[in-house]
């Protein structure tokens, strides 16, 4: 019988992920700020650990499944701001919201089914605790013409010991 996957870690390591080092600010901010049991990650988009960004409009060049790709990507990257600020995936005691902009054609209507690529991500990662909060929102641009940008606020745990 399958040991059941217990840690964040494990089931990172069970869907074949490999957590990145959380992608850098394109501005005059930081990407996370920690306040009091809160952590508050800045928005992030697609891109790989190699630099690679996904652009374009959904709906218009971008199609539905390749764009909740995206935002599946997405959410890993809010994940290694996670893991840098914390140490331990373990720590997050819930992802608590999710504020989701998908760079939208004018007449696209499916913005949530975009932004589930992230929560999908979460919920399977940290399983209950992935469980939040949504925004999905559709805006006329991005920057750097990204078609998927999501931020997000966690409860943390104290650290032990």
């Amino acid at each position: 019988m399958a040991e059941p996957l217990d840690t964040p870690d494990q089931r990172i390591a069970a869907l074949g992920l490999v957590v990145p080092a959380p992608p850098a600010p394109i501005g005059n901010f930081c990407n996370h700020v920690v306040c009091g049991s809160q952590l508050f990650i800045s928005g992030q988009g697609p891109v790989t650990s190699d630099g690679t960004l996904f652009t374009g409009k959904v709906g218009l060049d971008v199609s539905v499944p390749e764009a909740y790709g995206h935002a599946r990507l997405v959410g890993l990257n809010l994940i290694a701001v996670m893991q840098h600020v914390l140490g331990d995936l373990a720590r997050v005691a819930r992802v608590v919201k999710l504020l989701g902009f998908v760079n939208a054609a004018a007449e696209f209507a499916e913005h949530p089914r975009v932004v589930n690529g992230c929560s999908d991500l979460l919920r399977e990662v940290f399983g209950e605790a992935g469980l939040h909060a949504r925004s999905a929102i559709g805006v006329a641009s991005l920057p750097s013409n990204i078609t998927v940008e999501v931020e997000a606020i966690v409860e943390i745990r104290p650290q032990s010991g």
